[in-house]
């Protein structure tokens, strides 16, 4: 494939899902804040309330990418760990914010010990992730007891006529924005397709639940366009020796 086509398909096997992330570094976070019309901004704030890092408290933030969601823990006090699964996005984040602690790492296989985390959290990125309860029984592991989950993801709009239009938006006109400000526009074919193919609120909610997280709840922002869910990690549970 070549560079402008580089895309991965909802199989979202992780060479493709890298390859496609690697292809956008560049110009992710500008492209990012023209298709959601700055939202962004405000959601990943959100996060950053919702975890209330606190010096000292150690933060995994998984699928960090050029590690904008990242700086917000670290100016707080916080020793944040931006984790990635695509190189390029690391390069990037490396080159603009070299003091931050880039790792490159897979969300179904962490190299991180049991339980390191006061709070773990993933923003837009486990929609990427081939098997979503395996990705989030592996952020339980690294939790502490105690400890909190914050994911933040596109979700399903609560009113019909909101949804009705973001579809729309989706389908058509989220793919011309694409051609004219990304440097890989069918990449974001991939996006519009993983967002309608995503589990809503409720059941993402039941999916943490079942992969060992307690206190599962979650807030609607912008008509629920996206969702913060949380959650609070019981005992850790230790991966299996090879």
């Amino acid at each position: 494939m070549s560079k402008s086509s580089t895309r991965a398909t909802l199989a979202k096997r992780r060479a493709d899902v890298s390859a496609m992330f690697d292809h956008v570094a560049e110009r992710y976070d500008t492209t990012n804040d023209i298709l959601s019309l700055g939202q962004d901004r405000r959601w990943r704030r959100l996060v950053v309330q919702s975890v209330d890092p606190r010096p000292g408290q150690v933060v995994l933030d998984l699928a960090a990418g050029t590690g904008t969601s990242s700086r917000p823990f670290a100016d707080a006090g916080a020793l944040v760990v931006p984790t990635d699964l695509s190189l390029g996005m690391l390069g990037v984040g490396k080159s603009r914010q070299p003091d931050l602690p880039f790792v490159a790492g897979d969300a179904l296989s962490l190299p991180f010990a049991d339980g390191v985390f006061d709070a773990v959290t993933i923003s837009f990125g486990l929609r990427n992730v081939e098997d979503t309860l395996g990705a989030l029984a592996e952020l339980r592991r690294v939790t502490r007891p105690g400890g909190r989950l914050v994911a933040c993801e596109f979700s399903a709009p609560t009113s019909p006529l909101l949804r009705g239009a973001y579809r729309n938006y989706l389908l058509a006109a989220l793919p011309r924005v694409a051609r004219a400000v990304s440097s890989n526009p069918t990449a974001y074919e991939y996006l519009a397709e993983s967002i309608l193919a995503w589990p809503p609120q409720r059941q993402l909610a039941a999916m943490m639940s079942a992969s060992g997280w307690s206190e599962v709840g979650w807030r609607n922002l912008s008509g629920g366009i996206v969702a913060l869910h949380r959650a609070t990690a019981g005992a850790v549970a230790r991966r299996a020796a090879a």
